[in-house]
């Protein structure tokens, strides 16, 4: 009976952490609306600055898009439970935009915009973003975003300034407006199953 006891204890710990990473996924499928909203910012900033108002382009699409995310956030997070893995998330994501829009608007005012750089170093963040929540949550959709930024931030430091620019705006479609709606898709389709199985979603409100 004692040699049992430490085994069915694994077993508990690894299917606690095996919920823990599937909520996580399904928090991240949840914002997958924040992932395009995030996508046409940098688009509608990119189409902004290429008219010549660069120092206003970013800081101001970007302090919109924030306001805007974290007005939503505020009022889905108070009809959702909260869980650890959820936090974990979010932080990993708030510390990074909260260090992208401190560089673009550094860049833009400064008058040290410059297109290679400003690609390589967004990119490589996002990249490193992804990478880490992939790793996190064991899921490869995600990495390959994150493989896509990476492509995107070494193609601006050995590409022409135009091969740079196609290569960011393709990163921004695939990781941020198709990975944003695979993760609603995603989410709807799961909800949809949650509302046909109501015991199933109980358990897994149980298991959050």
């Amino acid at each position: 009976m004692t040699e049992k006891m430490p085994e069915q204890e694994l077993k508990d710990r690894l299917n606690l952490i095996e919920t823990m990473i599937a909520e996580g996924r399904r928090k991240t499928e949840s914002w997958g609306w924040t992932f395009v909203l995030w996508g046409v910012a940098y688009y509608v900033a990119i189409a902004w600055s290429s008219c010549g108002h660069a120092r206003l382009a970013w800081p101001v699409t970007m302090i919109a898009a924030s306001v805007l995310t974290g007005v939503v956030v505020s009022v889905r997070s108070g009809r959702q439970p909260e869980t650890t893995m959820g936090r974990a998330i979010g932080s990993l994501w708030g510390a990074m935009g909260i260090s992208i829009f401190l560089l673009l608007m550094s860049l833009a005012w400064s008058g040290h915009y410059e297109s290679h750089t400003f690609v390589a170093i967004i990119g490589a963040m996002l990249g490193m973003t992804n990478a880490a929540s992939s790793m996190i949550l064991k899921w490869k959709m995600q990495f390959g975003c994150a493989l896509v930024w990476w492509a995107a931030a070494v193609a601006a430091c050995f590409g022409t300034e135009s091969q740079s620019s196609i290569a960011f705006l393709a990163a921004i479609f695939v990781c941020q407006i198709v990975f944003g709606i695979y993760g609603m898709v995603v989410e709807s389709h799961k909800r949809s199953r949650q509302g046909d199985n109501p015991r199933g979603s109980n358990q897994g409100a149980a298991h959050a």
